[in-house]
């Protein structure tokens, strides 16, 4: 095998490339590190130091604080429900619409597509869709955060294109054997499709747990609020919602208001970060799905 020479603009390319994105991903981990620290920190240390990677006394106070009532482990609950129960609502509804859709041979097929591409261009409006959900019942129920998307049209056209691209001599194989449409959805597109499956998982799974807007209009009950509008609650508006000084130990000291804040900040971050590592191996795979290949 001829070994391979780099020329110098390549190597420069190279090295330049390299250079900026660790720079960039330098500048995207570090604030994050801070806050993680910051909810460590004390007051004075918050106070004397403005930025700092590592505290130089650590202290639980904050997360003791903040778990010492069961508020924000039911906005956890909360936001752990939707998220799981709402990207099997989005996965179920994506998959089934986009199966039917590949196939060529559909009655009414660009029908169909036609109108998901417009409502990629057109939406109803807010006040139209309060409205829809108020009559439809879902008003101050979690199911007002998961129906009302259940389908992304732009994942749904992904989805769609992937599954046009599958060999179509495995469905004449499977069909051969006797298999019905279901079981070739289930035994066969299903399983080969495991890279669009856990991208868009992720993107959903996401999607659910950094949504607080559809939260702020139809959940008005405080117990059904997810982590989100807990966690804007906090940070906005009121520390004093993440804890309670009178279930504490009389010398416990109430700690900073800015540590408060970060702790709950990583508290709502680190869950949906621990979904990542297990989605990790389809994950680099399947975002490159509609890219151009060479």
């Amino acid at each position: 095998m001829a070994k391979q020479y780099r020329t110098v603009p390549g190597t420069i390319f190279d090295v330049t490339n390299y250079l900026f994105l660790a720079a960039f991903g330098i500048a995207a981990v570090l604030p994050f590190i801070y806050v993680i620290a910051g909810s460590f920190a004390s007051d004075t240390e918050l106070t004397q130091r403005s930025v700092f990677l590592i505290p130089e006394t650590v202290t639980t106070a904050a997360y003791k604080f903040i778990f010492s009532t069961d508020t924000i482990l039911k906005s956890i609950w909360v936001s752990i429900y939707i998220t799981v129960v709402g990207t099997v609502i989005n996965l179920f509804f994506t998959v089934t619409m986009a199966y039917p859709l590949a196939r060529r041979s559909l009655m009414g097929r660009n029908l169909v597509l036609n109108m998901v591409i417009f409502s990629m261009l057109f939406g109803g409006g807010l006040i139209p869709t309060y409205l829809v959900i108020r009559e439809l019942g879902m008003l101050d129920t979690l199911w007002a955060l998961m129906i009302p998307g259940a389908i992304s049209a732009f994942n749904l056209i992904i989805v769609k294109n992937f599954f046009q691209e599958l060999p179509p001599e495995l469905e004449e194989a499977a069909k051969i054997d006797g298999c019905t449409e279901l079981g070739l959805l289930w035994k066969i597109v299903l399983p080969l499709s495991k890279p669009v499956l856990a991208t868009f998982t992720l993107f959903y799974a996401v999607g659910h747990w950094n949504n607080f807007f559809s939260a702020l209009l139809y959940i008005n009950d405080p117990s059904k609020w997810p982590l989100q509008v807990m966690l804007r609650q906090i940070v906005l508006l009121s520390q004093a919602a993440a804890g309670d000084l009178n279930s504490m130990d009389p010398n416990f000291v109430k700690p900073p208001d800015q540590s408060i804040k970060m702790a709950v900040i990583v508290v709502g971050t680190i869950p949906i970060l621990l979904v990542y590592p297990f989605l990790q191996k389809h994950f680099a795979k399947g975002v490159l799905i509609g890219s151009v290949k060479g």
